[in-house]
């Protein structure tokens, strides 16, 4: 009967024992989970910051330089259309003020900045995408990690009973399937 008695403990011992390294082990497996879907939210509020600064950063420097080559065309319309010497010599005057502006961008930017900052927006937006990315697929590896673990047994019986239910995939939305539009 002793015998007997120190077998059922043994049994208790390595029950409890399991249970114990079950639990902290789907406690650790959820806060994994958790821990990467603070990590999508992380990447969507970066492009939420990101995206319309960088937008309005292109638009800004596209209209600065928008506005000294319209300066030049509207100089050289001018002295296209000028009758008389001095008609001429004052759109000339403004033609050659208008292309000295310019002259400045260019030797300052050989590559217009828009160009650059176009590239840079581009760069800047596939970045972010690749990083939501990747930051859906650990997410959804952690989940299929978390919901094998719950549902193999014997981790299954103690799953259930301390209340650890299966997680939901990150899922695309209905219209995900559409290029986002971007617009200046």
């Amino acid at each position: 009967m002793n015998k007997s008695l120190w077998i059922v403990i043994g049994i208790i011992a390595l029950l409890v024992v399991f249970g114990i390294s079950s639990y902290n082990g789907l406690v650790s497996l959820n806060e994994n989970v958790n821990g990467k879907w603070s990590q999508i939210e992380n990447q969507l509020q970066r492009r939420a910051d990101l995206i319309p600064n960088l937008v309005n950063t292109v638009k800004g420097f596209a209209a600065q330089e928008k506005q000294v080559i319209q300066s030049v065309t509207d100089a050289r319309a001018k002295l296209a259309g000028a009758q008389g010497p001095a008609a001429k010599a004052q759109a000339n005057g403004e033609l050659n003020s208008a292309l000295s502006r310019l002259l400045v961008v260019v030797e300052n930017y050989p590559n217009l900045k828009s160009d650059k900052n176009f590239r840079a927006l581009m760069d800047e937006l596939s970045g972010t995408e690749n990083r939501i990315a990747v930051a859906r697929k650990d997410y959804n590896d952690s989940v299929q990690l978390f919901n094998t673990k719950i549902r193999s047994f014997p981790t299954n019986i103690f799953a259930g009973m301390l209340g650890f239910g299966a997680k939901e995939y990150f899922k695309a939305e209905e219209g995900a399937k559409a290029v986002p539009k971007v617009s200046f």
